[in-house]
């Protein structure tokens, strides 16, 4: 492919190292025929490797101008789809569903400006997957794996640990992008649960709960929580800690997945009772 010149203002940093480049599909565990969604293909290098390695690869690129250059790269080949789309706003259903109706893996270097939103949008599709292999910010990586009562755990470990399995394969150092970027990146791999970890009653109210928790992380547990406005009533949102017996003057970020889904389910409980009475 003739050279591209990267783009800033997509995040854009091309991998070129070709041992890093095998170690992703390796992680991907791909088998012959699998369909695999690439986010972001850049020039190619990785499409390529996935194909040859027989999977059929449909690769999302927002960038127009590397699209035709993507296009004429995998003319007159099969297993390869170029599709101009923005991964944040497209149908990901439509656009799997009415390729392949089994399951899916991803293969993604994502930039670094959008890596929270794609993750979200993988979470919330998250039945159409097998594996998610993506190439991260080092820092943002080290967040998803992180364990409670560190300062790099967070509102997406706990959302993605309801769901997934997450490995950190390897660390991948500037150099081997095109541009160098200033800090390194992290592949993670992420295999889908077949049930979530913890019963949590209401997922939807449980990721209010957690963004509540850390809405105010220098706050005690119980401060947060209030301002999240949780609860019906402050002795309520007392009743309902008491009752998973949770201390509220802990910080949300020493609490696990476990105590999440408890403190979930009895905020659920006493906004029950109290729509009963």
């Amino acid at each position: 492919m003739e050279k591209v010149r990267p783009k800033k203002a997509l995040g854009q940093n091309f991998l070129t190292d070709k041992n890093v480049l095998g170690r992703i599909v390796e992680a991907c565990g791909i088998t012959a025929g699998e369909r695999v969604i690439e986010v972001g293909p850049g020039r190619g290098s990785l499409t390529r490797l996935l194909a040859e390695k027989g999977a059929r690869v449909v690769a999302v690129e927002l960038d127009r101008d590397l699209v035709p250059l993507l296009e004429s790269e995998f003319a007159g080949r099969e297993d390869v789809e170029i599709v101009q789309a923005d991964i944040l706003a497209a149908d990901l259903r439509q656009l799997l569903l009415s390729r392949w109706e089994g399951k899916w893996k991803v293969a993604a270097n994502l930039p670094y400006n959008i890596s929270s939103q794609v993750l979200i949008r993988f979470l919330d599709n998250r039945d159409l997957f097998s594996r998610l292999v993506l190439m991260l910010q080092r820092e943002v990586g080290e967040r998803l794996v992180a364990p409670p009562s560190c300062k790099e755990y967070g509102i997406l470990s706990v959302f993605l640990a309801l769901h997934f399995d997450m490995k950190r394969e390897f660390i991948v150092r500037p150099g081997s992008f095109y541009p160098v970027p200033k800090v390194d990146s992290v592949v993670i791999r992420f295999d889908p649960l077949a049930k979530p970890r913890a019963e949590v009653g209401d997922e939807m109210f449980f990721r209010q709960v957690v963004r509540g928790a850390f809405g105010q992380r220098r706050k005690t547990l119980w401060n947060s929580l209030k301002s999240a406005g949780v609860a019906p009533t402050e002795k309520m949102l007392t009743e309902a800690l008491a009752g998973c017996a949770i201390d509220g003057r802990r910080r949300g970020e020493t609490l696990s997945l476990d105590e999440f889904a408890a403190l979930s389910r009895a905020l659920l409980t006493v906004q029950r009772v109290k729509g009963e009475g």
